[in-house]
């Protein structure tokens, strides 16, 4: 038996429960971990709330992502052995595995080795925040040195790991944030410039930074009617990946404004990096390199102990992190 947390009923962060749980052998493919450290995402609380992109399967387990030592493997791997220090990439369904526990069932193929130099509580941070980030300015938006992009939510863990990718490739990356409270923060983390959306207009400040050009890319969390001041941001031809729904309102298309630049506007999910064998393999060599450049470094806003899961979900919601929430186990 080991603890795990679970939920019975979507609802606000007091449905995360501690209970018993017995975990079993790892089959074909699998590895049984115990876990010291897990890092929260906006897709759990949404999960949680039941207002994620898949329904959980009640009773449900929690969590994409972490960090631990390996305590069994299944039948037939070969890539890990007992007593490997790994990290856990969120590449699966949480109705299929979890990670909000202290020993767990993970599928081989989203274990990485540990990047260099972090520790479990720091691999915990790294592959949610700059695969996600990877894969709509990397892989499928083709940022490069010189471009502008333009980062609404910037100071979430994936909005800071976007930041540091757009750094790291000569890129100028644009945040924005609703106060001035994390401006120097994020000019810190990288940020060539920072718009604070409640004094300052997003279109008047980006044709400024970019002498008119605007930004090729926006990369948003967000949604809502805010695309509207996003699509007059950016540039002749641009993409914008929206890839979240914090907005309580509707997203609109904003057509005319696409018209008159030719604008592309997609949905995205950090599936679509996992999905392709040879998208992730890219994306962790690529997050590799970063973190051993000391170009990307993640960024870990608060650390709580397992059994203060409930109280780290309401901080999430709180938003006044900067970087990633991390849970330790033992």
């Amino acid at each position: 038996m080991t603890r795990a947390v679970r939920i019975h009923e979507t609802g606000e962060a007091d449905v995360l429960k501690i209970e018993d749980v017995e975990v079993g052998e790892p089959e074909a493919g699998e590895v049984r971990l115990r876990v010291e450290a897990f890092g929260l995402n906006r897709a759990e609380v949404m999960f949680r709330s039941g207002t994620y992109l898949e329904q959980p399967d009640l009773p449900a387990g929690m969590g994409y992502e972490g960090a631990g030592t390996i305590e069994a493997v299944g039948p037939g791997v070969t890539d890990f052995e007992v007593g490997d220090e790994v990290a856990v990439a969120p590449a699966f369904s949480m109705n299929a595995y979890c990670m909000y526990a202290e020993s767990t069932i993970v599928p081989t193929h989203a274990l990485t080795a540990r990047p260099k130099g972090l520790d479990a509580i720091h691999s915990s941070a790294v592959w949610m925040p700059y695969l996600t980030a990877y894969g709509a300015l990397v892989e499928f938006g083709g940022l490069s040195k010189g471009e502008a992009v333009l980062i609404p939510a910037a100071s979430s863990s994936v909005g800071v790991a976007a930041i540091q990718i757009a750094h790291h490739l000569g890129a100028t990356p644009i945040a924005t944030s609703r106060t001035d409270a994390k401006v120097e923060q994020l000019k810190k983390a990288g940020a060539a410039e920072v718009i604070v959306t409640n004094n300052e207009s997003i279109p008047e400040r980006v044709s400024e930074i970019t002498d008119g050009a605007g930004a090729r890319l926006v990369f948003d969390p967000v949604g809502g009617t805010a695309v509207n001041d996003l699509a007059e941001a950016m540039s002749y031809h641009g993409m914008m990946f929206l890839y979240g729904a914090l907005a309580a309102e509707p997203t609109p298309f904003p057509l005319f404004t696409a018209l008159a630049k030719g604008l592309t506007l997609r949905g995205y999910t950090v599936f679509e990096v996992f999905g392709d064998a040879d998208a992730f393999a890219r994306g962790k060599q690529f997050v590799f390199n970063g973190i051993a450049s000391g170009d990307l470094e993640p960024i870990v806003d608060r650390v709580f102990a397992f059994d203060e899961i409930v109280e780290a979900h309401r901080y999430m919601e709180s938003n006044q992190q900067f970087g990633k929430i991390v849970v330790k186990v033992d």
